[in-house]
């Protein structure tokens, strides 16, 4: 049998019509498919609520990509190897308490876990705005990734979610919108306090406590939260990450 051109395309776009009109409305959004977010998602996926990520790259996985200045290695410590270790990715004790992973294997699989435990990821889509409801961040509003680089005048459209998720890394870019757009923040200042020189004793903790509800609706994840209450940076250790992605699960988990 032959391959018809036009049915191929028709299910492609049927298909994504179909799984894209499915998360108009969703308990949780996600911007930012890097570690955090994706163990966020996952957890929260797993525990049964309806979970959709976006991610403004074609690739998923933020700086976790890229190990230590490229060399494809990753560590975590003792206390969340075992959120990599959930996901079948095979870890290395190197002693003293510390763990290395293959970080091209790690971000893989976290992404499979992800999608295996429900959660519905689109990439090329960018978060340029939220819904506020009521004092409350109720949404994304969404557009392709190529029109934000292209500056064409596209409008967007809306998803609506219970509560969403900052996970966008170091620029904390929903966080940013929201400060400008709809109000002070619940760091000290009401601003974004910026991230500080790289400290990875430091920063591994802080992630983790950094990890709240910035404003109501919208939690902070990962590099986002440090960036936000003007913590340190960690580098090629990425422990915090993931803790930090479980515990916003956890919190969100409370309030559905």
């Amino acid at each position: 049998m032959g391959i018809d051109d036009i049915v191929v395309t028709r299910t492609i776009f049927d298909r994504f019509s179909r799984e894209f009109k499915d998360c108009f409305e969703v308990d949780v959004a996600v911007a930012g498919g890097g570690p955090a977010g994706l163990i966020a998602a996952k957890y929260l996926s797993i525990a049964g609520k309806k979970v959709v990520l976006f991610e403004r790259k074609l690739s998923i996985g933020g700086g976790m990509w890229g190990g230590g200045m490229t060399f494809p290695v990753i560590v975590v410590q003792k206390e969340s190897k075992y959120l990599l270790e959930e996901s079948n990715i095979k870890v290395t004790n190197e002693g003293d308490g510390y763990y290395s992973a293959d970080s091209i294997e790690a971000i893989t699989k976290l992404c499979s876990s992800a999608i295996d435990g429900g959660v519905r990821i689109f990439n090329t889509i960018s978060v340029e705005d939220v819904i506020l409801e009521k004092k409350k961040v109720n949404g994304f509003v969404i557009n392709w990734s190529a029109v934000e680089v292209a500056g064409l005048h596209v409008d967007p459209l809306s998803i609506r979610a219970k509560y969403c998720i900052d996970a966008t890394g170091h620029p904390a870019e929903i966080c940013n919108i929201v400060r400008k757009k709809c109000g002070p923040l619940s760091t000290p200042s009401g601003e974004l306090e910026c991230e500080r020189s790289m400290c990875a004793d430091i920063g591994e903790k802080a992630v983790v406590e950094n990890t709240k509800e910035v404003f109501p609706g919208l939690f902070v994840v990962g590099m986002c939260a440090n960036a936000v209450y003007g913590s340190q940076r960690m580098g090629p250790i990425f422990g915090g990450m993931l803790l930090s992605g479980k515990k916003a699960a956890e919190l969100i988990l409370k309030k559905l």
